[in-house]
């Protein structure tokens, strides 16, 4: 079966099982060319859950398509890869962080959204990447503990003067970010304004023009008066940001810049999760309640 006749068949499945597809930024472009919406983790949950489709194919690795399951409890949620996994969120377990937790009693826990679902239970409320600092001033603790990434905790403590105990966990994508990729890139693109992600190392976001996430990245494109921007993040989001906005070029900052995760998704294992409506993503109730808590607490202050 061809390209063509696959998404055919994937578009027919969808009108009968009233299903919705969602692909991450990173996707692979093809993933993104068949997605109903595309964007970021929770841009995308909270999408899926204002929608009436019965079934969301969520494209992105396992703690997306988990918290989509915890905002939209009556949908059923695939997840066409189920090897597709995020080494950060993997850097902590529910278990780990009470034990920490332990260590400082009384200090709030701000929870990065890139984590499970059992980790988010185990905090007071979560963050994304664009609200981070919003979140941590929102609250009156002196002291906070975040997790799991260390670098966007870095950031966040720069911006906000706050002290941050942070997780050590790291994306591995943006950790291997280097001030010399950034050099590199400008002496190759000297007219380009640089974005950056708060997930990479702060002696490289020490370097750009911009921190933004890949949201922000995604609504700046729009408007920006930059002729070329050159782009610290994972580079899939390069297919988006270029089709959308053809008058304006886009180039990696490291070429390297991939998540292996996120390739693994294809035509084929959507159509899969589409007639098999399998493999699904269910989180228990009890952790769903809490961690639908601490995503609502973010909510609520954003």
């Amino acid at each position: 079966m061809g390209p063509t006749d696959i998404l055919g068949r994937i578009d027919e499945l969808k009108r009968r099982k009233n299903a919705v597809i969602l692909a991450h930024n990173y996707q692979l472009p093809e993933i993104q060319d068949a997605a109903d919406f595309t964007g970021d983790s929770l841009e995308l949950s909270r999408k899926a859950a204002s929608l009436e489709a019965e079934m969301i194919v969520f494209c992105g690795v396992h703690f997306m398509a988990e918290t989509a399951a915890v905002l939209s409890p009556g949908k059923k949620v695939l997840l066409p890869e189920p090897a597709a996994g995020c080494p950060m969120a993997n850097m902590i377990t529910a278990r780990e962080l009470r034990m920490w937790k332990e260590q400082y009693p009384g200090r709030k826990v701000v929870c990065y959204v890139n984590t499970s679902a059992e980790v988010k239970a185990e905090s007071d409320i979560c963050c994304t990447s664009s609200n981070a600092v919003a979140v941590v001033n929102s609250l009156v603790e002196g002291e906070v503990l975040f997790v799991p990434d260390k670098n966007l905790a870095a950031y966040v403590a720069r911006e906000t003067g706050r002290r941050i105990i942070a997780w050590d966990g790291y994306c591995y994508v943006h950790h291997r970010f280097r001030p010399e990729d950034i050099r590199a890139a400008r002496a190759l693109h000297p007219g380009a304004e640089v974005w950056v992600h708060p997930e990479c190392p702060l002696d490289v976001i020490d370097l750009a023009d911009r921190v933004l996430s890949t949201g922000k990245m995604v609504s700046e494109a729009r408007t920006t008066k930059a002729r070329e921007v050159v782009i610290g993040t994972e580079k899939g989001i390069i297919y988006r940001l270029g089709k959308e906005n053809p008058a304006v070029r886009f180039f990696p900052a490291r070429d390297a810049a991939l998540c292996v995760n996120m390739k693994m998704t294809t035509l084929d294992k959507v159509l899969g999760a589409l007639e098999g409506m399998v493999p699904a993503v269910t989180v228990p109730a009890p952790i769903a309640d809490r961690a639908r808590g601490a995503i609502q607490a973010m909510i609520e202050i954003s």
